[in-house]
């Protein structure tokens, strides 16, 4: 597998991209992905594990609530994983995430995820690269373990935004009443280390690569909920699923 780089991706749509008719086929996709997310929880064979990465601003949040929010809510969960609480320390890095993973029927969002604990963890030299690789060879195992072990397909997006549009998007959460609640203090202090988190995440996508990444270009919200909607869509439709039949 060759190396990714984020430089040599674009985080723009693809040239000549009709954005009305996109919106309308993701339209399509989230009113599919309502039956088969039904479907999934009514079969209770298969589950979805969603892990949601990108830098600050990114659009995890509203990607969730547009592509995911239309599903019924007895069959997806969401787990924002901040940073780790004193009981959760005294564990290992792991102990917090496997409680969440999906059980069967389920489907399972990760807004931010293990990978944390790989990123901002070295970016801010808080563990050494031997550390580092050892933790991520237990996400390896760890990602085998509920893929073999659970039946459970793991769908991992890195939202690939540029740091012009973050730039601008951190800006809107200063002046924009509806986006305020957003900001966070440290968001200036994180934006500053853009290389360095490049550089994590690049290293996390070369080693932590059983389960592969789509890297989607998120600068155009329209365009990265399209993305997801339409890999969701496929995935569950190849499970082949079938409602169960009256017990005889």
């Amino acid at each position: 597998m060759s190396k990714i780089r984020l430089s040599d991706i674009s985080t723009t749509p693809p040239e000549g991209m009709d954005k009305e008719a996109i919106k309308l086929m993701t339209k399509e996709f989230v009113k599919e992905l309502d039956e088969l997310q039904n479907l999934l929880y009514a079969e209770h064979k298969h589950s979805v594990l969603i892990v949601l990465q990108g830098m600050d601003a990114s659009g995890k949040d509203g990607l969730i609530r547009k592509v995911l929010g239309n599903m019924n809510p007895q069959g997806v969960n969401v787990k924002s994983f901040k940073g780790p609480t004193d009981e959760e320390k005294d564990h290992d890095f792991l102990w917090r995430i496997h409680r969440h993973v999906p059980a069967k029927g389920m489907i399972q969002v990760f807004n931010r995820s293990h990978y944390e604990d790989i990123l901002i963890q070295r970016v801010h030299k808080w563990i050494d690269d031997k550390t580092a690789e050892k933790r991520m060879q237990a996400i390896n195992n760890f990602e085998r373990l509920l893929s073999e072990d659970n039946n459970t397909t793991i769908l991992k997006f890195y939202l690939h935004i540029s740091q012009e549009e973050q730039s601008k998007r951190l800006q809107e959460r200063l002046e924009d009443p509806r986006k305020m609640w957003k900001y966070n203090k440290s968001d200036s202090v994180e934006a500053k280390l853009w290389k360095e988190y490049k550089k994590m995440y690049e290293d996390a996508f070369e080693h932590c690569n059983e389960v592969k990444w789509n890297i989607v270009p998120a600068d155009k919200n329209w365009y990265k909920e399209y993305v997801v909607a339409q890999t969701l869509r496929d995935t569950l439709r190849s499970f082949e699923m079938q409602y169960p039949n009256l017990e005889q």
